[in-house]
């Protein structure tokens, strides 16, 4: 029950952060195109308080903090799943914790650049920051496909590092170009789809109802740990493995309407303010037609 209830909520948090991320980036982007630049974090928008201003990353903070917590506390726990039995899965556990623990310090150090004079530290140098931390990520998550038993459990791990590689390459883009708003609207995208991804690893190692026919949790795992589903036959294997590579195309497609959606409504909120607009041309053209009849007139005499 417990394993369930960390999904939803770091699923919540991911989702919330990326759809954030996304409205703020065609809003910022829609109303000046041209001084256009991305943010590694965006302020709340519609307070004038300076102190809710930073609410967003308040809550990051609130919810990385917890994950670590619960990362921590959880490579006590023995898993007779994991290959090389219980201290490999407290090594496991430990390295996602450092992570977070990682990203925690990020956003502080982002929250006292933004707020003080200690560390003025330019946006493309966070952006780095990200990149270098979601890579680690990947890593941390590859390695734990690596020895899972499990065979729905490696499988999770592997699909959310390559989201997780995805978002490191945006990150990366970022840092070099930070003007260039398709990189931003794909690391918000990328955050939306680690949110799907970690509710749908959820349903399908806790629920029941998700769970692919065919497999099954083992009873004998003290509370359910991590790894907990098992596919006896390599049929079921191969067939729980499919759908998982399908419920992810399903989720992608989704996160696609995602964006798609916010930048019509946020475009339809800001309005849209187009580069090279042709709202000057009847100016132009009526001077042009001045300077005309000027010349003739200077001919005539």
């Amino acid at each position: 029950m417990a394993g369930i209830i960390y999904q939803l909520l770091a699923s919540s948090t991911l989702l919330s952060l990326g759809l954030f991320h996304l409205i703020c980036t065609a809003r910022n982007f829609l109303k000046s195109p041209q001084s256009y630049s991305a943010k590694p974090f965006h302020p709340f928008p519609f307070s004038p308080n300076l102190r809710l201003k930073h609410l967003p990353l308040y809550l990051l903070f609130l919810c990385l903090f917890i994950a670590f917590l619960h990362q921590s506390f959880a490579s006590s726990d023995p898993d007779p799943l994991v290959k090389g039995r219980t201290p490999v899965y407290q090594f496991i556990t430990l390295n996602s914790a450092a992570v977070l623990f990682l990203f925690f310090l990020v956003s502080l150090s982002f929250l006292i650049s933004e707020t003080t004079s200690l560390l003025p530290f330019p946006p493309d140098l966070f952006f780095a920051f990200g990149s270098a931390l979601f890579f680690l990520h990947y890593s941390v998550s590859e390695s734990a496909a690596s020895v899972q038993m499990s065979d729905l459990q490696a499988k999770c791990d592997s699909v959310y590092a390559r989201v997780s590689a995805l978002a490191s390459l945006m990150c990366l883009i970022l840092a070099c170009q930070p003007k260039l708003f398709v990189a931003e609207v794909g690391l918000g995208a990328a955050i939306c789809l680690q949110g799907l991804w970690v509710l749908q690893t959820g349903l399908s190692l806790y629920v029941d109802a998700f769970i692919p026919e065919g497999c099954h949790k083992l009873l004998d795992v003290v509370s359910g740990v991590e790894g907990s589903t098992k596919c006896e036959l390599d049929e079921s294997r191969l067939r729980a493995v499919a759908i998982l590579d399908l419920v992810f195309v399903v989720h992608v497609t989704f996160v696609v309407i995602i964006v798609m959606v916010t930048y019509a409504l946020v475009a339809k909120t800001v309005g849209m303010k187009r580069l090279g607009s042709y709202e000057a041309l009847p100016a132009i053209v009526a001077d042009n037609n001045h300077i005309q009849m000027k010349a003739l007139t200077g001919t005539q005499a």
